[in-house]
């Protein structure tokens, strides 16, 4: 049982936590909807200007776990073009 998993370090173009949350909750929800994969804010949590977004997907193909993971992570650049992606890690348990 595969499981993959993409962190994503971000910086973002807020400058209050209350932006922040704004950007980052919009970003999680539209995650999970569109890849069906469990999505969470990790770290920087205190933070206003960075973000570090974890998601996770469990297959049945190593290999269609990690194109979810790339996937995501290329989904991320792609629609949060103010926000500049300043890491990206990407693992497979399988």
């Amino acid at each position: 049982m595969p499981i993959a998993a993409v962190r994503v370090r971000l910086r973002l173009p807020s400058r209050t936590l209350k932006e922040k949350r704004s950007i980052v909750k919009s970003l999680v929800e539209r995650l999970r909807h569109t890849f069906n994969a469990s999505v969470a804010e990790l770290d920087d949590l205190d933070s206003p200007g960075i973000a570090t977004i974890g998601a996770a997907v469990l297959s049945n193909d190593a290999r269609h776990a990690d194109e979810q993971v790339q996937a995501i992570a290329a989904a991320i650049q792609e629609w949060r073009l103010d926000a500049e992606v300043l890491d990206v890690e990407t693992e497979i348990i399988d």
